[in-house]
Formats: C-alpha cells, structure tokens, sequence
C-alpha cells in the first residue's frame, strides 16, 4: 500500500474554552479523494483548514505534503488580471499550460477574460484550473459548487471527476449533499456530536465518477 500523501492525528481542536473537534484519525493515499459531510457548524471547513496547514493551534500531529492548493466557496480571484494571468501569476506555469489548463475546465478561448466578464460558474472553473497549475499532491476543495443552480453544478462535477482521474492527487472535498459526495468520493466521513468526530465512514470508491 502506498504511503499516504498526508496524515492527521487529531486530538482536540478548541476555540477559546469550546472544544469544536475531537479525536479524529484521517490518513489519505495519493489518487484518492475523501468527502467531509456533516450539518453546517460540525466543524468541515475547522478540519480542512488544519489539512491545509492554515490553522496550526490544534493538539496532534499532522504529515501533510509541501504542495497543497485549496478551491474555496469563493472564487478568490484578482480581478484586474485576466484568466490567463490568474494562473499564470498565482503558480508561475507558462502561457500553453495555463491554455491547457483552460480548456481542461471548459474555458479555451476565455483566456483574455477578466473575472468580472465571466459567471460565477466560469469562475469557480477558473479557480480549479488555478489550483491543477499548481501539480498540487494535495486538493482541498471547500464546498465549491455551492450556490451554483443543479445544471451548472451537474457540469462541474464532471468535469472535476474528470479531472481528478488524470491525476494522483490525494483531494479532501468538503460538502452539504450526499449526490455529490457520493459522485466524486471513494470514501465518504460523516462528522457530528459535540466536539465533532467522525461518526460514520462509508466506502463509495466502486461507485464514484472519478474513477475510470
């Protein structure tokens, strides 16, 4: 069995004297995707911020990899810099891997748009081929097709599937519905209680679109 591309070992993670997290074991292989599922407040985004390094004040151990990309609710990109440059700056991939990237997601020939000039659509789009530029080892993708109408989020969820299968990335996907957990995971964690821990893990791997 290959080695995992991170591993956590969480004991308990508290803001102030609440104790949001508890005792959580989570260790993910290269090419595997794992989705997070939960009700709203369970603490997903809490966990996928210490996956991603970004919050470093938790008791346990955490092996993660040096190259992380995250797809955030948002899109976080820069508005004054076209979608070529939004990648291009961001990962310092040259001009034909950007145009590469961009038809990957559905964008070539949108290179010369500007955030603003695309859907909310197109750019959560723009902000997945971002995070790919970056040959990430590790993809943490927080609720990203969230507010996106079911024909838009049935594309993008495609095309994520897809482009999840051309690569060995290790991906974390944070989500409210089980459709698309159970389309993009191999294994799906449910988190709940107070603090929140893992209250059931299921095995979707034979089932999930992502896997050829």
């Amino acid at each position: 069995m290959a080695a995992p591309v991170i591993a956590l070992d969480l004991r308990s993670k508290a803001f102030g004297a609440r104790e949001v997290l508890g005792p959580i074991s989570l260790a993910i292989a290269p090419g595997e995707t794992v989705a997070l599922t939960g009700p709203s407040g369970a603490g997903k985004t809490t966990l996928l911020r210490i996956l991603a390094g970004l919050d470093r004040a938790f008791d346990g151990t955490l092996t993660a990899p040096e190259r992380i990309a995250i797809v955030f609710q948002e899109p976080t990109l820069l508005p004054w810099r076209d979608a070529r440059a939004n990648i291009r700056l961001t990962t310092g991939v040259g001009a034909e891997t950007a145009e590469r990237l961009l038809g990957e997601v559905g964008l070539r020939g949108r290179g010369d748009a500007y955030p603003g000039q695309l859907s909310l659509g197109q750019q959560r789009r723009l902000a997945l081929a971002r995070a790919l530029a970056a040959e990430p080892e590790l993809l943490l993708l927080d609720e990203p097709f969230v507010s996106l109408d079911p024909a838009l989020v049935e594309e993008m969820l495609e095309l994520t599937a897809r482009a999840l299968a051309r690569r060995e990335t290790a991906s974390v996907f944070v989500t409210h519905a089980r459709a698309e957990a159970e389309r993009l995971a191999d294994r799906v964690l449910t988190l709940g209680g107070d603090p929140a821990r893992v209250v059931s893990e299921e095995i979707v791997g034979e089932t999930s679109a992502h896997r050829p």
